[in-house]
């Protein structure tokens, strides 16, 4: 009898205090809420002082080019004046009314010329603040938010079943350090139930499976006695198949326990060997059935669990073999890469399946037409068993009625 491994062991105890004590004063405590009210205010306020400054010294330069005289006296006894910003002033022949409207154009045209430079000044400063702004409050938030991608980083590793992981933030009070101790705590719980639903799975097993050796031993020895009656030996035979359903039953059982979970270590497998092998492990059951088991087998490798993928295989060609036509029937078995995934597909000849059955195959004890098990040619676990471990590994399985009869069980796992 194989060696059962030894039951896992209790996860440490946290380094960490889950239970948060109360602040003194809970008004002063720095929440995410106020800390952004403080940053983007005082940045709000930092980009206003800088935005006056910039635009009186702007004015300031606007009104010191203005203030260059518009005209100036040439002759004080004949009233001639002359002017470098008001071309129409240099003409002498002009009278009082059209001096006095040439000076007032001039004038509103300074100004014009005054606003429209202070206005073009601003917008690039504007601009440029507004630069400067984003770039500083992208940075600032992104070091406030920063504990979220921590939280986030540890939240996808707990995803691939690495449950000793923990957040364990430091810094200020506030919420998303409530936050992260929560989940860290909720990780510890997790952690301790999935150790002891894995240690009773483990004890559990061994404890089935000791008495069911034990039968099976005793049920070989009575049948190996050649003076037993013929009564006997078919009773004994009768509880022999029983015995060993039952063993398949409890292996199946902690088979579709252990695959429930992301598989931690992988390593490349091909699924065209993996095929090759459960072929030639159901190739005398199919001989015996008359059943022909066909199909290529194209390199597709992936990376997971060699074992558990092998049984994928295994459990889609024995159901094909077995829930198959009485004469002339075929099972296909193909392996290939598509669109960047690996792809495994058995298609049988077989009774014809209600689309609307098709769900049902994948739940535990259950059958085409039948609600608990109740033939000899399994336990009722081959397809729970497979979905579990395709799931494990990332991967999709779909079911389709056969045109005819039969199914097209197609695995799609990622490369």
């Amino acid at each position: 009898m194989a060696a059962t491994p030894a039951p896992p062991q209790a996860p440490p105890k946290p380094t960490w205090d889950p239970r948060r004590q109360e602040p003194p004063f809970p008004w002063l405590r720095p929440t995410i809420r106020i800390r952004l009210t403080l940053l983007y205010g005082g940045m709000f306020l930092i980009a206003g002082i800088l935005l006056l400054s910039i635009i009186y010294l702007l004015a300031a330069q606007a009104i010191n080019t203005g203030n260059e005289p518009l005209f100036k006296i040439v002759n004080g006894n004949q009233l001639q004046v002359t002017s470098d910003n008001c071309p129409a002033i240099k003409d002498s022949s002009l009278t009082i009314s059209q001096f006095n409207d040439a000076i007032s154009a001039c004038i509103d045209d300074q100004r014009r010329v005054a606003l429209d430079d202070l206005l073009s000044r601003s917008l690039l400063a504007l601009l440029g603040l507004a630069i400067i702004a984003f770039a500083f409050g992208y940075a600032m938030a992104g070091r406030v938010l920063s504990p979220l991608g921590r939280i986030t980083r540890t939240a996808r590793a707990v995803a691939g079943s690495d449950l000793s992981r923990r957040i364990e933030l430091d810094g200020p009070d506030d919420e998303l350090k409530e936050l992260a101790d929560t989940f860290d705590e909720m990780l510890e719980r997790l952690q301790r139930a999935f150790t002891a639903q894995q240690r009773f799975v483990g004890n559990a097993s061994h404890e089935l499976r000791t008495p069911l050796a034990i039968n099976r031993t005793l049920l070989e020895v009575h049948l190996s006695d050649p003076n037993a009656p013929m009564e006997l030996q078919q009773l004994g035979k009768t509880l022999l198949a029983t015995n060993e359903r039952s063993e398949q039953l409890v292996e199946g059982l902690l088979l579709l326990a252990r695959s429930d979970n992301q598989i931690v270590e992988r390593k490349p497998v091909d699924l065209a060997e993996v095929a090759e092998q459960a072929v030639d492990q159901v190739h005398a059951e199919a001989a015996a059935k008359g059943v022909l088991i066909r199909g290529e087998q194209k390199p597709a490798v992936v990376q997971g669990n060699g074992v558990l993928l092998e049984r994928i295989a295994l459990n889609l060609v024995q159901n094909a073999v077995r829930y198959n036509i009485p004469e002339d029937g075929w099972v296909e078995v193909t392996t290939e890469i598509q669109h960047g995934q690996a792809v495994l597909v058995v298609s049988n000849t077989g009774p014809v399946v209600p689309a609307y059955e098709i769900d049902n195959l994948f739940e535990p004890f259950r059958r085409l037409r039948t609600e608990r098990t109740g033939s000899d040619k399994g336990v009722g676990l081959g397809l729970s068993i497979v979905r579990s471990v395709v799931r494990a590994h990332g991967g999709h399985i779909a079911a389709q009625p056969r045109e005819g009869g039969g199914l097209v069980m197609r695995v799609t796992l990622p490369v």
